[in-house]
């Protein structure tokens, strides 16, 4: 058993390597780089990544990390291609084909029927002088002086080096598309970034029959039942015309505790909070979060641009809708 000094000298070395071929790589695009983001975008079809091996499962990566960031795409087995899966390529497609060697025998196999289809083809590979670089319509360099294994065989600098060069490809075609943060969200609807960029106050206020809500003349004991009736901790202070006028809260209820009040007889406009904050039914509900976090309240009331009361929620239905 190694020593932990060696285990984790071993460990920064490998960090090492893979930091410096990435770096070398960055050094190393050029024109070639921006005449595949021009293929891309000029792509009608769809972006077919492939690989054998460890590079395969970096293309799998490659292709769903396009897919999620606006470039329709997705992987295709090199050896399956050779068995039928090639009829999932059109010429309409831009191939993405990728091999550290640049020689291995499926997708060799399988370049001269990528060509007669007519879509365009994008070797990735370590040898620019290899079979599927000099067959490619263009070469992108993924090459490294070594790999990180001590042995110098088990692929790790050469798969970081094309993982990362599949990144540049995919961030650079987001930028080039004005691929935004709600293109992002209607990709990702199931995750928690899709919840918080998608999910507007609209989405999961009360309204209508479920709205808390007393007119200004209302005693305190019909704004407390009102309150009990809806269960939001609150209940809003509207005039005939539903314009906010004030917001009644549990908080405001124990401060009140001491007071000489009588609950049947004091009008609700006499213990209400005047001038509540809002929000528009529009805003998102993140945008909420982060507002009642820095005031430090748990409800909100929702009001149009003309200050009429549309609905109102607390924290718990933002827990509810998944945005916290």
């Amino acid at each position: 058993m190694p020593t932990p000094e060696k285990i984790l000298d071993l460990a920064r070395q490998v960090l090492t390597i893979e930091a410096d071929a990435i770096r070398a790589l960055s050094q190393r695009l050029d024109h070639n780089f921006v005449h595949a983001l021009e293929l891309c975008l000029a792509c009608s079809g769809r972006i077919i990544v492939s690989g054998m091996g460890k590079s395969g499962h970096v293309a799998g990566k490659i292709a769903s990390t396009l897919a999620s960031t606006g470039t329709p795409s997705f992987f295709v087995h090199p050896g399956e291609a050779s068995h039928g899966d090639l009829g999932m390529i059109t010429p309409q497609d831009v191939v993405i084909a990728l091999s550290n060697s640049g020689e291995s025998p499926e997708l060799v196999a399988i370049v001269p029927l990528i060509k007669r289809l007519g879509a365009k083809l994008i070797a990735m590979t370590g040898n620019p002088q290899s079979t599927m670089a000099r067959e490619a319509d263009l070469h992108l360099d993924a090459s490294v002086t070594q790999e990180a294994c001590p042995l110098g065989l088990a692929p790790t600098a050469s798969t970081t080096v094309a993982l990362a060069l599949g990144d540049a490809l995919a961030v650079a075609l987001l930028d080039a598309r004005g691929f935004g943060k709600d293109d992002f969200a209607r990709s990702h609807p199931g995750g928690a970034l899709g919840r918080r960029l998608l999910v507007h106050i609209q989405d999961i206020m009360h309204q209508g029959d479920a709205l808390p809500k007393v007119p200004a003349d209302a005693s305190l004991s019909a704004a407390l039942l009102e309150m009990t009736k809806k269960g939001l901790g609150m209940t809003a202070v509207v005039d005939e015309q539903e314009h906010i006028l004030g917001i009644f809260t549990d908080g405001d209820l124990r401060r009140h505790l001491d007071s000489p009040l009588d609950i049947r007889t004091t009008p609700i406009r006499d213990v209400m909070s005047s001038s509540p904050l809002t929000i528009a039914p529009e805003r998102l509900a993140a945008e909420a979060v982060q507002f009642m976090e820095q005031r430090k309240v748990n409800g909100l009331l929702v009001a149009d641009s003309a200050g009429r009361l549309v609905g109102a929620f607390n924290m718990h239905d933002l827990l509810r809708a998944g945005v916290v």
